[in-house]
């Protein structure tokens, strides 16, 4: 199936994007395999750059790669320096020991330096990593507002909070991007301590600017207007919601731990019926309305069926093939590729193909994007910027 261009009514439903990344960040939690970890990170970067777009959240991708190279580091760091919990033969190096009290025992700083806890550190750091790129794709493919669209009445408040914290992100980054181009322009220093606070300030201010302008927008709005509901109403909504929402967390630790899964799956169910019936009941105290709302088509179920797909063939392969996606540390042996396990995240590029292409997405897109002319949203027509004028093209003399 040919993916079209995106248009507003054939675009892909927001939700779409998380439920396809979760069951991404679903597989990496079941694994330590760094093979297949970093098949994973593979596999989220190719839908990525294959369909993200040039809005602001869609360039924080980048930032999470950062972000989760740096936790590799932490990780590894906190294992040279406090030691590893792994026991080891293979010394690399042995740091000075701090000797600690009576009450601190168990923990040390400094002494060996082992390979394989080392291995095992490193280990544990790229399974947090790939979690935090995941959701790092999803950030940069589904779009806030639109995700905003669909929740439920009774979580519009905690949605429209949870959007503003995940667009602040990548509005910072775009917005160092940009003073950091202004200062090599002015033939001014972009990097060091010193360009970092002189860009920091300028970033603040922005950051205010926009926190008093969408605090207006949303006062003028008429944001956090409830309707009246009955008291027997509301305490029923609680009651459904907090139990609902402690079965889904029982269930899901159900799945997840490898000595509950005969009650994880009835628990988290029922958990979802309570909640979805809690959320109904909240609704009624919301007073808004929606226009054009988002629709869940055949693409959509494509893409989350292709994460959930992923997600459960990773759990089903963990019960008849754990020594393949949990690799040991002791003794120290090289990771083997599983076939099935692997062939299985590659369900996870569906979405490359699948999902609408937006404008600007792709390499081709790209490529055709040099020849083609610009749209109105790059002239700068839409925030009043003046839109070049052609040249005159002289009349041939008779």
């Amino acid at each position: 199936m040919s993916a079209p261009q995106a248009t507003r009514s054939n675009a892909l439903h927001a939700g779409a994007w998380w439920l396809w990344a979760l069951g991404l960040a679903t597989a990496a939690s079941r694994t330590t395999n760094p093979l297949l970890l970093g098949l994973l990170v593979g596999v989220a970067g190719y839908v990525v750059a294959a369909r993200r777009t040039d809005a602001p959240w869609a360039r924080s991708y980048g930032a999470f790669v950062k972000l989760g190279l740096l936790v590799i580091v932490i990780r590894l760091v906190f294992a040279v320096v406090l030691g590893s919990p792994i026991p080891g033969t293979h010394t690399l190096v042995t740091l000075p020991e701090v000797p600690l009290p009576d009450w601190a025992k168990g923990v040390r700083v400094g002494g060996r330096v082992t390979a394989e806890g080392l291995v095992f550190a490193f280990y544990d750091g790229l399974k947090l990593a790939t979690l935090l790129i995941c959701v790092g794709a999803a950030n940069a493919l589904a779009n806030p507002a639109r995700l905003l669209k669909s929740l439920p009445g009774a979580l519009y408040e905690a949605g429209v909070a949870v959007v503003v914290a995940m667009t602040f992100a990548p509005n910072l980054v775009a917005d160092v991007q940009r003073l950091r181009a202004a200062r090599r322009l002015r033939g001014r220093p972009d990097r060091g301590f010193k360009a970092l606070l002189q860009v920091g300030l300028p970033v603040l201010e922005g950051a205010l600017e926009r926190s008093v302008a969408l605090a207006a927008a949303m006062d003028a709005r008429g944001y956090g207007r409830s309707a009246q509901v009955p008291p027997a109403v509301r305490h029923t909504t609680s009651v459904l919601t907090l139990g609902g929402l402690l079965g889904v967390c029982a269930g899901t630790y159900g799945l997840l731990s490898d000595a509950g899964a005969g009650y994880g799956l009835p628990l988290l169910l029922a958990g979802l019926a309570a909640a979805l019936g809690g959320l109904w009941l909240g609704g009624r105290r919301s007073v808004r309305t929606r226009y054009r709302p988002e629709r869940w088509g055949p693409r959509a179920c494509l893409v989350a069926g292709s994460g959930i797909a992923v997600a459960a063939l990773m759990i089903w392969a963990n019960a008849y093939a754990p020594a393949a996606l949990h690799p040991p540390a002791v003794p120290l042996t090289a990771p083997v590729l599983p076939l099935w396990p692997a062939a299985s995240l590659l369900l996870g590029l569906l979405p490359a193909f699948a999902a609408p292409m937006p404008p600007g997405a792709g390499s081709g897109a790209r490529l055709r994007g040099r020849t083609q002319p610009p749209r109105a949203a790059e002239t700068g027509s839409v925030t009043g910027a003046p839109r070049p004028s052609a040249p005159l093209k002289k009349e041939p003399t008779q």
